[in-house]
């Protein structure tokens, strides 16, 4: 496998009831907008990944989950996120095609999931269990490249309440990336946003909301106007990078892609 493809959908904020809404959306028909357009193009991935707050406070939207993504015979690692209840997530998104825990290897790539919920809080954390599995995933995978997935951002994306609720230990994370040469990309949902950095040629990407967006680089809590919008990566065997952003209602004027070489 040449090229690995693959599909993020990001806070999909899901509840029970099919017509809750989230700050004036209607967070199930958004998402199921959002996957109508991403099977409109090059369609099927290899690999969805769905990275965090795929519910509202409401462990009864996981079924909603399931008969959205349950059917599309395709593997599905998620990842909780803050409103999320880790435990319910991998209780009910346990089988097949579901993966909520650990490591995937596809092609020539490892997809590393890591959980950086605590209980209660906002921001995140990794455990020290956690950073240990992240270390021990890098460590034995010297043959491919890795792609790392986590819900809370682990660099600040210059908006100071956004900035207060992310990852809280970061250079933990970090110590343990710059011991490994391995690492391509590491991508998060959480801030509602697009963002594409890069660290020590490690990109760093944000991907938006299947529903609502905030508004970039605001001192407090804005929403934007933005639509809902889904993220694209296809990582080649050399390790480089394609990805683009694609925002659902505006994708001819509004999509942005990027290319990253090897690094």
């Amino acid at each position: 496998m040449s090229v690995l493809r693959l599909i993020q959908f990001t806070d999909l904020h899901l509840y029970r009831d099919a017509d809750q809404t989230l700050r004036g959306i209607a967070t199930l028909p958004a998402l199921k907008a959002a996957l109508a357009d991403a099977q409109s193009g090059a369609w099927p991935p290899d690999l969805v990944l769905l990275s965090g707050d795929l519910v509202q406070d409401d462990a009864g939207g996981y079924a909603q989950v399931r008969a959205v993504f349950g059917a599309l015979d395709l593997p599905i690692a998620c990842i909780p996120g803050n409103h999320d209840e880790p435990h319910a997530l991998r209780r009910e998104l346990s089988a097949p095609p579901f993966i909520s825990s650990g490591h995937i290897d596809i092609g020539h790539w490892r997809l590393v999931l890591l959980d950086s919920c605590q209980p209660g809080m906002a921001s995140g954390h990794l455990s020290a269990a956690t950073l240990s599995q992240l270390d021990a995933a890098l460590a034995t995978a010297p043959n491919r490249h890795c792609l790392i997935t986590l819900h809370h951002q682990p660099v600040p994306m210059g908006s100071r309440w956004l900035d207060r609720v992310g990852l809280e230990n970061a250079a933990d994370f970090f110590s343990i990336i710059d011991r490994h040469r391995n690492v391509r990309a590491i991508v998060w949902g959480h801030v509602h946003q697009a963002y594409d950095g890069l660290r020590k040629g490690v990109r760093l990407l944000a991907t938006p909301s299947t529903c609502a967006q905030f508004v970039p680089h605001a001192d407090e809590f804005a929403i934007d106007r933005r639509p809902p919008a889904y993220r694209t990566l296809e990582l080649q065997s050399d390790g480089g990078l394609l990805t683009e952003v694609v925002w659902v209602e505006k994708r001819s004027a509004g999509s942005s892609a990027s290319v990253c070489s090897a690094a």
